[in-house]
């Protein structure tokens, strides 16, 4: 999630995001209460839904929930064991107050109103505290994840760590040999993991010709991009790129790609298809009421940097076994040592992100294991995708809340600022 918006001057932007606009009201489910709600709908288009249009506005406030429909998915079964059940303890929670982007107070209500929500779930220690739907989203709809999907990545890779199937300090040429001959030669799992490595890769969504932008090309989200004789694999879009732009570990440098090669890794040293190994050794084990999906390129690799799609309780179970130290339902899913090692992380990954354009926006905060740390002390995690996706894990009160968006724009600062104020309140008051 590149700040490519923080130069903008957020006080006054957020202040012209709040004023003056009318929106359609929406039923705002609330358990079994209906309250009415001023949810921001973009303007309403009866445009079919297409390869050249979903993704941006305002064709993604139906699009994020309709994937399956537009590219090909690998499916990421459920399962035949139990759903990990949650308690209702349901509460009114609208009014809670924060300090928005202008340092004025705020309410939850106002929040949900002004970031384009479609779905909001607040638990604390397994019990469903809140759940909101938005946007003609329900409790069974899927909704694309966007980077949220790097953070399952990251839990599968500490899974595999923990069985001696790989070395995070290894070379992912160690593992894919291929690698040996571009610019991911010298790059380890950790400097994958840490977003730290030394590839040549941008990341600014607001270029549409960025290479986040030609990679996604690949499995065919912007196909305005695909040129004759270029890559049609993920993998052959990895080997492809040559160029390097850092040292191996100097900088955080926030890539996309990265998270790709890690589940290459993972396929070759597993020898399992990766939707499977998704499926065997984390999706399922959650519990979850639904079967998740994943967009995939040509040959069924997924995209997992970006292309997950799952349900909103789902999310909220995976969360839950963040909140666990790695375990859920009496099972230890993540090892306690990498979820342990992804709050703490080490003094390095707070220096390269105090030293990053992140600085001020999570001070103290560190990224690690595809993860975003921005308390370690308190242990809040956050799994993080642009146009409003995220997953908030309050460690110390056990609180873990899910918000689903749809944002016109891939990263406007003052919609996250102001719904990551929110989520911290609402963590620690809740």
């Amino acid at each position: 999630l590149p700040l490519v918006y923080l130069g903008r001057d957020q006080s006054r932007c957020a202040a012209a995001l709040r004023s003056g606009r009318n929106h359609t009201g929406t039923g705002l489910v609330f358990a079994d209460l209906v309250r009415t709600s001023s949810i921001r709908e973009n303007t309403v288009t009866q445009d079919p839904l297409t390869a050249d249009n979903w993704g941006f506005p305002p064709y993604n406030r139906q699009s994020f929930q309709r994937v399956q429909s537009l590219f090909p998915t690998a499916r990421i079964a459920r399962g035949a064991g139990p759903v990990h059940e949650f308690g209702y303890d349901l509460r009114d929670l609208l009014d809670i107050s924060y300090t928005g982007v202008e340092g004025e107070s705020r309410s939850l209500q106002q929040m949900l109103d002004d970031t384009f929500t479609d779905s909001f779930l607040v638990a604390k220690d397994n019990v469903i505290l809140t759940e909101s739907y938005f946007n003609n989203m329900g409790g069974d709809s899927h909704h694309l994840l966007n980077s949220v999907s790097k953070s399952f990545i990251g839990a599968l890779v500490g899974i595999a760590a923990d069985q001696g199937v790989i070395d995070v300090d290894a070379p992912v040429a160690q593992y894919v040999p291929q690698f040996a001959d571009c610019a991911l030669r010298d790059t380890t799992i950790r400097t994958a993991l840490d977003m730290t490595a030394a590839v040549a890769f941008g990341e600014d969504y607001a270029d549409p010709d960025a290479d986040f932008w030609v990679e996604t090309s690949v499995v065919g989200w912007r196909p305005a991009l695909v040129k004759q004789g270029a890559p049609d694999t993920l993998l052959d879009y990895a080997l492809s790129l040559q160029a390097t732009d850092q040292s191996e570990g100097e900088k955080y440098h926030y890539r996309t790609v990265l998270t790709n090669v890690l589940g290459m890794v993972l396929q070759q040293a597993t020898g399992t298809p990766l939707p499977e190994l998704l499926q065997s050794q984390l999706w399922s084990k959650l519990g979850p009421e639904q079967d998740a999906c994943i967009v995939t390129d040509r040959i069924g690799f997924p995209y997992v940097g970006a292309g997950m799609n799952a349900c909103t309780r789902d999310l909220a179970r995976f969360g839950q076994m963040i909140a666990g130290n790695g375990s859920l339902n009496g099972q230890q899913i993540v090892p306690a040592a990498w979820i342990d090692d992804t709050r703490h992380a080490d003094p390095r990954s707070r220096e390269l992100l105090a030293a990053s354009e992140y600085a001020e926006v999570m001070p103290g905060g560190h990224y690690r294991n595809q993860f975003w740390v921005s308390d370690p002390e308190r242990g809040i995690i956050l799994c993080i995708g642009i146009h409003g996706q995220t997953i908030h894990v309050n460690m110390t009160t056990g609180t873990v809340i899910v918000k689903l968006s749809s944002h016109p724009e891939s990263v406007d600062m003052p919609l996250f600022l102001d719904t990551f104020a929110a989520l911290d309140a609402i963590s620690e008051a809740a």
